[in-house]
């Protein structure tokens, strides 16, 4: 699958030209992510990233972001607080709130901003903060800001989260516990249903969850509360309304950049909870909006996702065939619907010996290292997406199989 590409090694304008520069990244990814990439003037079969649909090269979601610049330019130059407001922004907003059923939704320009903004939103109703001690970056960002006591628990642990509560919480305190719906490098999914359990009778409680790699992929593409079984009309309501059924509140926020294909933060719900989210942050009047091509192309990822279903099933099958592939290797890979995985085996040199030779047969694998959740030694990290076909999976799991023999660990 490696193949040169000699026309295009010429020094192109303002990208690096040595190591030196070249240092900071792994690669350079010269196509959209997808089942096959350009990395480096060379082709590979790609099972990094987290393009899980494989939408961001898709036609039409090209397409429809090149009309978007044609008739609104790159950028509108202001916030939305002025007239940076674009159709496509509004296009955007209109079918989120179809995609999760929801009457409003609020699209911003990246998903990171997300917790900031639900914390934000919520926080004259909580008085301290509990959270998974292998939380992303983006949440230990909203729970420093805040400014709100916050306290860690063992890492997916239903007692932990009990025990930590029972220590720092005072009485009559209202309590907001945020977690990864699925972690990004691990790909294991949190136990939100036993969290809620766990809160549900304590006065005012709030469960707060980050669906960046969940929307698209869990409940039906709907996100982890769904995953659970948890009807999206009871999450993202206004703290200011009567609670629907029994507590804990509920709230996520989720990305439209990695399944659904374009760029982009969303938070869906209640008109009045989106109101609340827009008014209580500087994001809406003084940050920059989306550019309408990227809303646009955001916009195609989404039709295509609500219009098409086999999409997601592909990604569903291709899960299960890369899962069980790796178990079959003897790895304890568990059976659930996340495109990801992450395996640590042996010690830092001996998995970028693996990610190394991987890429010189031409496949393309993460090792990460200083990332949310990840041990001294690192991980590889091993993602599928609905583009891959049986064939390029089988090859995956031979090439990675071959090096295992080649090399036994001692």
């Amino acid at each position: 699958m490696k193949t040169n590409r000699n026309a295009h090694q010429e020094t192109r304008i303002g990208m690096p030209t040595t190591n030196a520069e070249k240092d900071s990244w792994t690669g350079i990814l010269e196509s959209p992510p997808g089942a096959e990439v350009s990395i480096d003037g060379e082709r590979y079969l790609y099972f990094a990233g987290t393009a899980y649909l494989a939408l961001q090269g898709h036609p039409e979601v090209i397409e429809a972001g090149c009309e978007g610049l044609r008739r609104y330019g790159v950028h509108t130059a202001t916030a939305r607080g002025g007239y940076g407001t674009s159709p496509p922004l509004l296009q955007v907003e209109h079918l989120a709130s179809q995609y999760f059923g929801s009457e409003a939704a609020f699209y911003y320009v990246s998903g990171y901003w997300g917790n900031q903004l639900v914390l934000g939103a919520l926080k004259p109703h909580f008085d301290s903060i509990f959270f998974d001690e292998q939380s992303h970056s983006s949440i230990l960002d909203a729970i420093q800001i805040s400014g709100k006591p916050s306290f860690s628990f063992p890492h997916r642990s239903v007692r932990g989260l009990g025990d930590a509560l029972l220590r720092h919480l005072s009485s009559g305190e209202r309590p907001l516990v945020i977690s990864d719906g699925v972690f990004a490098s691990s790909g294991r999914i949190a136990p939100i249903d036993e969290y809620r359990k766990v809160i549900r009778d304590l006065p005012g409680a709030i469960l707060v969850v980050d669906d960046a790699h969940s929307v698209g992929v869990l409940g039906d593409g709907l996100g982890t509360f769904a995953h659970f079984g948890i009807s999206f009309r009871h999450i993202n309501q206004d703290p200011g309304q009567p609670l629907l059924g029994s507590g804990p509140r509920l709230y996520s926020s989720g990305t439209l950049s990695k399944a659904i294909g374009g760029s982009g933060g969303i938070i869906a719900g209640s008109r009045d909870w989106i109101s609340r989210v827009r008014s209580s942050s500087a994001c809406s009047n003084a940050a920059s909006s989306p550019g309408a091509p990227v809303a646009m192309g955001t916009a195609a990822g989404l039709r295509l996702v609500m219009i098409d279903t086999q999409i997601r099933q592909r990604m569903v099958d291709n899960t299960r065939m890369l899962r069980r592939g790796f178990r079959q290797l003897g790895f304890s890979v568990e059976e659930t619907p996340v495109p990801f995985f992450s395996i640590e085996i042996g010690n830092r040199e001996y998995m970028q010996w693996i990610q190394g030779m991987l890429r010189g047969r031409g496949i393309i694998i993460a090792y990460a290292q200083r990332y949310s959740g990840v041990g001294p030694e690192g991980n590889l990290r091993i993602a599928v997406s609905a583009a891959h076909t049986d064939t390029m999976i089988q090859q995956l799991v031979w090439e990675f199989g071959s090096l295992l023999q080649e090399r036994p660990l001692t």
